[in-house]
């Protein structure tokens, strides 16, 4: 499993091998159980995680209490808060495992003292937390200006195995729609599918 985080290491810093494995050495992996919560709303975050394998949901609820799902990490993603500016730091959203889970867990209150240890390490979670943060960005971007449909159909596109991982309501309300409405977009492009498609 560290081979993921060794891959990223490579791309991201100059580390040699001996560094590397310096590196994963102080590094703590979690086995998380299907269905358990690693964050939950109004509670202040002490780990930050990275996948390793898995799906982690991260929804809100509304002043409703209805859930809206915000986000699903997969492979190969950071899981990080950005609540630094809150006095109480407390979460706006919770975080719970959608499957058996394989996770990297960064205890927030000894980052300082594993960037001081590992130089390159900082340059590497910054360089990883841009990339999320623009992509977030980017995401964010296209709903506003997408419809339902085409939401869907990026997803499809951008991350091809989701929707067989997750819960149809979960990826409805992901999508902002409602689970009916997600259903008719399925039928409808499985209608408009050419047969050649379908061979």
């Amino acid at each position: 499993m560290k081979d993921i985080l060794m891959k990223y290491m490579g791309e991201l810093t100059s580390l040699s091998q001996e560094e590397q494995q310096a590196v994963l050495a102080d590094i703590q992996v979690g086995e998380f159980a299907k269905g358990t919560f690693l964050l939950k709303q109004g509670e202040s975050p002490t780990e930050c995680y990275f996948v390793l394998k898995g799906c982690v949901r991260q929804y809100t609820l509304d002043e409703m209490g209805k859930e809206v799902t915000t986000g699903f990490y997969t492979e190969e993603q950071a899981i990080v808060s950005f609540n630094r500016h809150k006095p109480d730091r407390a979460s706006e959203f919770s975080l719970v495992c959608l499957e058996d889970c394989t996770l990297v867990v960064g205890d927030l209150s000894v980052e300082q003292d594993m960037y001081a240890r590992h130089g390159q390490l900082e340059g590497m979670t910054r360089s990883m937390v841009e990339q999320n943060f623009g992509e977030t960005q980017d995401r964010f971007a296209a709903f506003i200006a997408s419809t339902p449909e085409e939401r869907y159909t990026r997803l499809l596109q951008e991350r091809p195995g989701l929707s067989g991982r997750v819960p149809q309501h979960q990826l409805a309300s992901y999508l902002g729609i409602t689970p009916e409405s997600l259903s008719r977009i399925k039928k409808r492009l499985q209608t408009e599918r050419k047969p050649s498609d379908l061979i």
